[in-house]
């Protein structure tokens, strides 16, 4: 089971909220700058901190060390971090064909960190993140600084994992049009508060 549930969960800027997604779900999410959003997938990830419960399937994150429940709920940030100057260093176990199916052949595991832009840096840390098989993907606008083929590229490969590995996905997008193509269903974040979207 790779539902996350929360419940009573509450993080700065964000009041008490109940949310599930279920196996293979993705919803996506969307705020005013400064709402709370990346707070709050920072807080699911243990990383900051936080009040009430989250469980993937019937586990609380309460029962597993953070090194455990940080590698089953798979954050992607906005920027990723990258700590070693060469690539292969950060992949050194990685499948090629999810290089080719986010524009890559095995060269780039020579490359040197340094030389990425930012669109390679986002799309080498999805295969990276990808490639410990998270069973809940955190991601945070994954597509923000990618062009039109390479956002399809990372729709594609998200939605092949989530359904290949019944993950669920909780997906913050300020796009609209990507929210109605890969989300189940869509949040935003109000004053503090959780409201279902309504699409205009």
């Amino acid at each position: 089971m790779s539902s996350l549930t929360l419940i009573q969960f509450q993080s700065r800027h964000l009041n008490p909220i109940d949310l599930r997604i279920r196996d293979g779900e993705c919803v996506t999410l969307n705020g005013p700058s400064g709402s709370g959003k990346t707070l709050l997938l920072r807080a699911l990830a243990d990383l900051d901190p936080h009040k009430g419960e989250v469980l993937i399937g019937e586990e609380s994150q309460q029962s597993l060390s953070p090194p455990e429940w940080r590698k089953r709920v798979g954050l992607l940030p906005t920027e990723s971090h990258w700590w070693h100057p060469k690539v292969n260093q950060h992949l050194p176990v990685i499948d090629p064909a999810l290089l080719f199916d986010l524009g890559f052949n095995q060269e780039c595991l020579g490359w040197d960190v340094s030389r990425l832009s930012s669109g390679e840096r986002q799309r080498l840390a999805l295969a990276r993140l990808l490639s410990n098989r998270p069973e809940v993907l955190l991601l945070d606008e994954p597509t923000a600084n990618l062009d039109s083929e390479n956002c399809r590229r990372v729709e594609e490969m998200i939605s092949h994992y989530r359904s290949e590995q019944s993950c669920a996905v909780l997906w913050v997008s300020h796009n609209q049009e990507q929210r109605k193509r890969v989300s189940d269903q869509s949040y935003s974040i109000n004053n503090g508060k959780l409201e279902l979207a309504q699409w205009n």
